[in-house]
């Protein structure tokens, strides 16, 4: 079914130029966006890219979510998601109370185990039974650190944080992300964790290229390997880096300079040849196929479609690589397989992406952007692809 008007991203971008009282040229020049692709992104004939959703959004003085339609309430509300929000909202709003006496958390050790069970949870995608017992764990752990502020205690409860930050990103609630991040980083000041410290900075630039600012990325890598510099040297101190250089190339790519991510995957690809497969280091997925998956993504953001297609089909992802980071890299390549005008490629790599992770793929806006293109493109899909529309809520 054809999607609504008030659902559509070229809509919600009409509307937004509207209120600023822009013309589409006015438009054009001030985001240095074509006109002609401005014309045809307002019109749903085209699917708007992040980069240009990015230029977009600076130029009209909004949030990328506001023209992406995130979060997507009606959805979360059919899978019973929205209720769980407001309590991760409230256990990240307590950080600095102390203990609450009505409270009794378990030993610590019991907290940790269910701390790392959550973050394989969120691996395997099982968004929803990690945003319930979130809340809880957190409140645990934050009347252990304040009646026991140890290292170990605060390391807990930035791990919390962390997940926290997972979860309401891929639910799409930037401005929780937001929080999650700085109860990380107040957590991990209070460690003494100059790990933490350093993944903090790198998840804060994932936010920033979200919200489409690259510069402030960018230092924000910069500010991240300067953090790693303080830790022990070792596996975990590589494979952290190693994920920053991956971020800044993805910056890069998307700010189309090529040459600096090109530096970056390069300098990954080195750090992952000692380090090999290191997905459960901080479950950042670290190693030699999340570089090659990164490497997809940074020729897709530089508008390399026909280039990163042909990168996809050389990457042999292993078995029991995380489903969350395997269906992200789908995502990325259905959108550069309909760019490069390979439709039918794309709606199967979308299906792909749903089988393993359905709950992340349907909150996922790339997922959304690439099937509003292929329902633009007017070709001949089969009837999956409504189904898959109705599913997505488009």
């Amino acid at each position: 079914m054809p999607p609504h008007t008030y659902e559509h991203t070229g809509a919600r971008i009409k509307h937004a130029r509207k209120i600023r009282r822009l013309t589409q040229r006015e438009l054009a020049d001030l985001s240095h966006v074509s006109y002609s692709t401005i014309t045809k992104v307002e019109q749903g004939a085209l699917p708007a890219s992040p980069s240009v959703l990015g230029a977009l959004a600076r130029a009209l003085s909004v949030p990328v979510t506001e023209l992406t339609g995130q979060p997507y309430l009606e959805e979360l509300r059919q899978d019973q998601l929205d209720g769980l929000i407001n309590p991760i909202r409230e256990a990240l709003n307590i950080y600095d109370l102390g203990p609450d006496p009505d409270v009794s958390p378990r030993p610590v050790e019991d907290l940790e185990a269910d701390a790392e069970k959550l973050c394989a949870e969120v691996r395997a995608t099982n968004i929803k039974q990690v945003a319930a017992a979130l809340p809880g764990l957190i409140h645990e752990a934050t009347t252990t650190a304040h009646t026991n502020p140890v290292d170990r205690s605060w390391q807990l409860l930035a791990s919390l944080y962390r997940t926290a930050y997972d979860v309401t990103t891929k639910l799409g609630f930037p401005d929780l992300c937001t929080v999650a991040l700085d109860r990380m980083d107040w957590s991990a000041q209070r460690a003494s964790d100059p790990v933490l410290g350093g993944m903090r900075q790198y998840l804060r630039a994932l936010a920033y290229l979200r919200a489409s600012d690259y510069r402030t990325g960018k230092r924000l890598v910069h500010m991240g390997m300067a953090t790693l510099e303080q830790a022990e040297p070792g596996r975990v101190r590589d494979a952290v880096t190693g994920q920053l250089h991956l971020g800044a190339a993805v910056l890069a790519g998307r700010d189309k300079d090529r040459e600096t991510a090109e530096g970056h995957l390069g300098e990954a690809e080195r750090i992952a040849e000692r380090t090999g497969p290191a997905e459960k280091v901080h479950w950042l997925s670290f190693g030699p196929t999340n570089v090659g998956v990164h490497r997809v993504s940074v020729l897709a953001e530089l508008d390399l479609y026909p280039e990163a297609v042909r990168c996809a089909e050389g990457i042999t992802v292993p078995d029991g690589w995380p489903p969350s980071r395997h269906a992200h890299h789908y995502a990325e390549v259905a959108r550069a397989e309909m760019w490069a005008g390979r439709t039918d490629d794309a709606f199967k790599s979308l299906v792909k992406a749903r089988k393993l992770a359905p709950q992340q793929t349907r909150y996922h806006s790339t997922v959304r952007e690439t099937y509003a293109g292929l329902e633009a493109a007017r070709r001949r899909m089969p009837d999956s692809f409504n189904n898959f529309g109705s599913w997505l809520g488009m």
